[in-house]
This record gives C-alpha cells, structure tokens and sequence, in this order.
C-alpha cells in the first residue's frame, strides 16, 4: 500500500535501516512510506529491531500497512523524527574531536575549605584529547550505535585514519556488503572488524578481497551459513570468526559434505544459537587450524566422535587441532557425549555447565565423575584441574563403581570405559579401597579422615572437627554424629560436600547412601548447615 507520489522531501526509501532522531540505539527498517489513514503528511512505516519499540504489527484502523516482526514493533514516525545516519568520517569525529564547552569546563570545580569554588585541572586530558584529534595516530576506534550508516566520500577514509587497526561498528545502520568492502579496502591496515547488531543483507554483493582482516564479528547480525560460505572466499587471512545469536540451525553447504577452506580459522564462535543435531557440527571436523570451538547456549542434546572408518582420506583426523570446546547451557544427557570426548586428540578445555548431565540437581553427574571419565582435559567449566584433584577424583570414581556394580566385567566396561585402567593405575585392590597417606587400605577396616565445618547461621561459630569416619557410614549417621559432636539436637540439618574446583557445594540428599557409595574420599570437607 506504498504511496509512489510522495514529495521530494522524503529521502527515505524501503528496506533502508534507520534511527530515531533523538535516539540512535532505536533501530529499526523502513517497510513504508505514504499516507496513513487517520494521520496527517506523510509517514515513514518503521520495523524496530527490538520487538516492543513500536505500537503495533504495521496495522492501524483495520488496514495493514507492513507486516512487523511482533505485535509491538511498528511505528509510523513523521520523517524529520527519524535519521537516515552518518558518514563513518562524522561518526569518528563525534566521537574523538568532542572538545569541553565554556559550560562544561565552568562545571569542573570542587570547594576550598573555605567554601571557595577551585577549577579543577584534568591531568593530561588535553594531551588525550590532541592525540586523539590526531587522526592518524589512531589505530583502534569504537563506533558503537553512532548511526554510522556509509563509508562517506571515496578516499576520505583512507586519508584520515591510514593506521586503524581495530574498528568497532556494533550498532549502526550499515546492511550493505559494498560498503563494508569500501570501508576495508581504505582502511590497509585493518585487523580487527566488529559488525555486530547490524542487519547485513542477504545478498552479499560487490564484497572484494579483504586480505587483512582477522577477526571479524558478526554477532546478531541475521547471518546464515549460507552466506559465511560466501564470505570465506573474500577472507583469505581470517584467524577468529563470531556468529552469536543469528539463529543457525544449519551448516548449509553448496557441495562438499564438510566446510572447506577457512585455512587460517583458529577460533569458531557459534554460541546463543540454534544447533540440535551434532551432524551439523562434524562438518566443521575438517577446519584444520581450528582450536576453539564456542557451542555454548544452542540445543545439543548429544556429542558423537566422527567414525574414522568412514573417512575416504586416510590422512584426515577429525577436529585435530580443537583444543577448547565449550558446550555450556545446552542440553546433554548421556554419559556417552562425555566420554567420546576423550577421542578429540588434543581437547584439553571443556564447558559442560548448565546441562543436565553435568548438574547434579538434575539427576547429573558431579564434576569429580566428570573428571575422572575425561581423561586428558585440563579445564573443566572454567576451573583448572590440578594434579591432586585429578587423583582424589579418579580415586573415588573408582570407589563409587565399585560400590554400586556387581563383578561384571562387560557391564562395567560399557558403563565405566577407563574404570579398569584407573583401577590399575592408582593400585586399588578389589577389596575396595580407601586409599590414605599409608596406601591402599581394606574398605572393611578403612576410615576416611573428614573435615566437619558448620556453616548454619543459628549454630554459631564453632572450630572444625576432622574426624576418622568409617567409609561405610550413611548420610543418616553422619546427621546424627554431626548433631552430638556440635551438640545441635535441636536442629534439623542438612550436609553438603565441599569439592575443590566446584562453584557450589553438593548437597548430601540421599540419607541412606554411604560415603563410599557417594564417593566422598579421604581428606574431604562437609559442610554443616540447617534446613531453611
């Protein structure tokens, strides 16, 4: 329902991104341009990008104007309330020509001790404000939500800031590739590009060799696989590659049944997207420089390592080089996704937070069991492993299949892959062992030295207590140990156990399980704490 007889005034035209005149952070496309029916002039139909800036769904009165994203994301805005934005050259001198005014600098002052008022002098801010009014000088610049909307005159760009580095664009009003293309060829030195919140067109067009740039941040910017396989061709040196937040589901490739090229890729950033399926993942198993891989925050529900077998090229080894993966806020489920990650050969940082296997609220498993099922990774969750907590972990993880299984060899090796070589490493024998400063000891006759601290608010400060507990003692009796040697009868509480590298204690639920059964080894601490 575009109005085509519209006066020359109005510079705007379908699909442009604009933004608020008064507020450059309200970002929205223009969807149309005319009449409006009960309104006076013309109006500009806008989509704002976020989904309740608006009024409406691009319907007022009964007639549809535009389809808007939500219920609440259209406006129509008289055009002088609107911008169309600004050159690159103008965003860089709002920001870094901006000089005091008489009222400002009349502002700085502070009160004598004699109530009289002294200017105050800023130590080297003029000597900031001349080095960075000399453009040239300049190698990093950040122009977030600035309404930077094109790279402005052919070779001004070039000419003013001939040594940045590091251009921060997040923001704005840029959606065409031909000018990112303009704005990178000028710009010789450039290395690091950050696009983020701008909405880049589909169509990638008039894109030309950018032989410098490598990093590049695409963060909610409506990108597909699609066209990251265009891009790969412009991007030559590219080491670090960000696509949060653009709802990929898919890995979509023109031919080949892996991701080709990208020689150069060490760092892949795919989190806050929409991922189910791992196949999808493999297809990156070829990226050869790959060493970090974000997957956090997408919707896995399980991890698989690519067969060998079915590997036409002898020489491939699948992800080789990934060194980082994390897989945070997904949703996992199975042991076996946790230990197939002990066939990426150099996997040495894992996230597994917030999924169900790893939250023992959940029915997961603690990270003293993931630890020991992982067998080379040095990092879990953002914490270090140190050689002791290894140890102490692979130790009670033994303990614990050993309390919980029968003698049955097949059973435990599909259910506990490394529980015979961890057995044999540390020398656990088949009595189920504690194992303290002396060595291996018999479970029947072995004690575990445990540290008691209350933490209960009402319980008042009292001094730990370590202890020699048998091995076998249940959560129950533990309960009631801790309310004699406290003297707490009058106070129902609950145990939690205090492991090294957890963020949060594991609260001690099961009453009728014993430290051997939980997996609690010598040297631990429990914290005593009371029933809300």
């Amino acid at each position: 329902m575009a109005n085509s007889s519209l006066p020359d005034s109005v510079s705007f035209r379908l699909g442009q991104r604009v933004h608020a005149a008064n507020d450059p952070r309200r970002i929205g496309t223009v969807k149309y341009i005319g009449e409006v029916e009960g309104y006076s002039g013309t109006r500009v139909g806008v989509d704002w990008d976020n989904h309740r800036d608006g009024k409406h769904d691009g319907s007022i009165n009964g007639v549809r104007y535009f389809h808007g994203r939500s219920e609440l994301s259209g406006s129509f805005i008289r055009p002088h309330n609107l911008s169309p934005g600004i050159s690159l050259l103008q965003a860089l001198k709002l920001r870094y020509e901006s000089h005091s005014t008489e009222e400002e600098e009349d502002e700085m002052y502070v009160f004598s001790a004699t109530n009289k008022r002294v200017s105050v002098e800023l130590v080297g801010k003029e000597k900031i404000q001349d080095k960075l009014s000399r453009f040239e000088e300049l190698t990093s610049a950040s122009l977030s939500y600035l309404g930077v909307s094109n790279p402005g005159a052919p070779g001004e760009i070039s000419s003013v800031v001939p040594n940045l580095k590091e251009l921060d664009l997040t923001g704005n009003l840029i959606s065409e590739w031909k000018d990112i293309g303009t704005i990178c060829e000028q710009l010789l030195s450039l290395l690091a590009l950050n696009l983020s919140n701008n909405l880049m067109m589909q169509n990638i067009t008039g894109l030309p060799q950018l032989k410098g740039i490598c990093v590049l941040v695409l963060n909610n910017s409506s990108i597909n696989w699609s066209q990251v396989e265009i891009l790969e061709h412009s991007l030559p040196a590219i080491q670090e590659l960000h696509l949060m937040g653009n709802l990929i589901s898919t890995i979509q490739l023109a031919s080949s049944s892996t991701v080709q090229g990208f020689d150069s890729l060490r760092l892949l950033n795919l989190e806050d997207n929409c991922i189910a399926d791992w196949n999808e993942i493999l297809k990156l198993s070829q990226l050869k420089s790959l060493e970090q891989l974000y997957l956090n925050k997408n919707k896995l529900a399980n991890i698989f390592y690519s067969d060998n077998d079915k590997i036409h090229e002898k020489t491939y080894v699948p992800f080789q080089n990934l060194r980082c993966l994390l897989l945070g806020s997904n949703n996992i489920v199975d042991l076996a996704s946790i230990d197939s990650l002990n066939s990426f050969p150099k996997l040495i940082d894992v996230r597994l937070f917030d999924n169900p296997i790893a939250d023992p609220a959940r029915g997961g498993i603690p990270r003293f069991v993931l630890i020991a099922r992982l067998a080379k990774v040095e990092m879990l969750n953002s914490s270090e492993i140190s050689a002791r907590e290894r140890k102490e972990s692979e130790i009670r993880y033994v303990r614990l299949v050993m309390s919980k299984l029968d003698d049955n060899p097949e059973e435990i090796k599909q259910l506990h892959p490394r529980f015979s070589e961890l057995k044999k490493f540390h020398g656990i024998e088949d009595e189920r062992p504690s194992v303290g400063t002396a060595g291996p000891q018999k479970m029947a006759s072995g004690l575990l030295s445990i540290t008691l601290k209350c933490v209960g608010p009402s319980i008042g400060e009292k001094p730990p207590l370590t202890k020699k507990i048998p091995a076998t003692t249940t959560v129950a009796k533990l309960k009631i140990l801790c309310e004699g040697l406290f003297k707490l009868k009058s106070i129902k509480l609950k145990l939690f156990l205090q492991e090294e590298g957890s963020p949060l204690p594991m609260l001690l639920d099961d009453e009728m399980a014993s430290l051997m059964e939980i997996g609690i080894g010598n040297e631990s601490t429990i914290l005593v704490d009371e029933e809300s």
